[in-house]
């Protein structure tokens, strides 16, 4: 018996394991290892904020969604032993492998820089990259009477790169539902040149904050959070006053990957771009946010990546080729506010521009545009996530490789 072990239940591991159980041979075992119960809609945290969601919305039993005739355990990872082939867990089990699948996420670090965790951690200080800081964050702003609200990130890589922008435009529109959004100021920082990470859709973005009079710190590298004085600090002494900090805290990989030695300094994987191999451990592959590969860390992308792995394994375990199949694709709904969205489609080479998606020239979602029908796209995600996503069910017209049919790209 051959065994195939995936370290982690979340999003990708749990396509894999739902991709995997109908196509590896009969020969093969699979264990699937996770030491949470829980099951989170991470996007679902951007709206428990505002109310939009509730915490049931957010969240479901893991068990739920590993298929059938696989070996799952619900246990702590202390490390890998690539050399030796076995990973072990902290009770001491060991799990032989044949080939390894790391899908261990990755997790916000306040710690990383001085203050953020301080006296004002979940009480003026707030992230929402996880349940219980988004909950604490909704329990607040149900009071709060207004000031300077500060949207922060503080570096690159981030879970999801558009989020803070979309908790921006949120927060704009909750205020003004609540008739108090003249009481309140709100300040995007972020260590990047502009809005986001993609030039193109910067351009596209940078209207809406000007629109929503939401004001923009760009290039601000964050060294400290002063608590005592409401304030953050950057390297260069830019001081940016706050009463209310949303922050997103350093990202990183699981620990266990620090101490197995299989990541950065950032605790990712070094992984090929496109055949999502370990680039240090031939029976080593590795998918979502565990990877260190230049796509966006959300879970669209670990849904093409999951198809194209899928086929990888199998290629694997048969002496084949790998193919280089991966090339970045990403596509991700942008709540704008107000009852609109907006939608962008791209990969490691062709940034977002105009168009239609997911069939060419129809539709029925325009690109870089706002509308309610994206608004209506983005909220009906969660449904498709639950109900497809994770159980690896096609999604119609929707192929892991990015099509350039029906978007308006410019050729020389």
């Amino acid at each position: 018996m051959k065994n195939l072990v995936i370290l982690g239940a979340g999003s990708a591991g749990t396509m894999m394991s739902n991709h995997l159980i109908k196509k590896l041979p009969k020969n093969w075992k699979i264990t699937v290892v996770d030491k949470d119960k829980v099951h989170y809609y991470q996007p679902g945290f951007l709206f428990l904020p505002f109310d939009i969601y509730t915490e049931d919305q957010v969240k479901k039993p893991k068990k739920k969604f590993v298929p059938k005739g696989i070996n799952y355990i619900e246990e702590s990872i202390d490390r890998v032993s690539a050399e030796e082939n076995l990973v072990y867990l902290e009770s001491g089990q060991k799990l032989s492998f044949d080939v390894l699948i790391v899908a261990t996420g990755s997790q916000i670090a306040p710690g990383e820089i001085d203050g953020m965790q301080g006296s004002g951690w979940h009480k003026d200080v707030f992230d929402f990259y996880t349940f219980e800081g988004s909950k604490n964050l909704r329990d607040y702003l149900r009071t709060w009477q207004g000031g300077k609200m500060v949207v922060h990130i503080t570096e690159m890589p981030i879970k999801c790169p558009v989020a803070p922008l979309e908790f921006a435009f949120l927060a704009d529109s909750y205020f003004k539902k609540k008739g108090m959004r003249e009481k309140v100021e709100i300040t995007y920082v972020t260590p990047l040149s502009g809005a986001f990470t993609k030039p193109t859709a910067t351009k596209k973005l940078n209207y809406l904050l000007d629109e929503k009079n939401i004001n923009i710190v760009s290039d601000f590298n964050v060294m400290q959070v002063d608590n005592e004085n409401k304030k953050l600090v950057s390297y260069d002494d830019m001081k940016v006053p706050y009463d209310l900090l949303v922050t997103v805290p350093t990202n990183m990989g699981d620990t266990c990957i620090e101490r197995s030695g299989l990541g950065d300094d950032l605790n990712f994987v070094p992984t090929n771009h496109h055949t999502l191999q370990s680039l240090e451990h031939n029976n080593i592959f590795v998918i979502g946010d565990a990877t260190n590969v230049p796509a966006s860390k959300a879970g669209s992308v670990a849904h093409f990546q999951a198809e194209v792995l899928t086929e990888n394994i199998l290629n694997f375990i048969q002496d084949k080729p790998l193919v280089p199949g991966f090339d970045g694709h990403a596509n991700c709904f942008i709540e704008t506010g107000n009852n609109k969205g907006m939608l962008i489609d791209f990969n490691y080479t062709q940034e977002p521009v105009d168009g239609t998606f997911p069939i060419p020239g129809i539709g029925p979602l325009k690109l870089l545009k706002e509308s309610w029908f994206n608004h209506l796209g983005k909220m009906a995600f969660r449904w498709i996530y639950w109900n497809m996503l994770l159980k690896s069910i096609p999604i119609p017209f929707v192929k892991p490789k990015m099509s350039l049919k029906g978007k308006n790209i410019k050729t020389n």
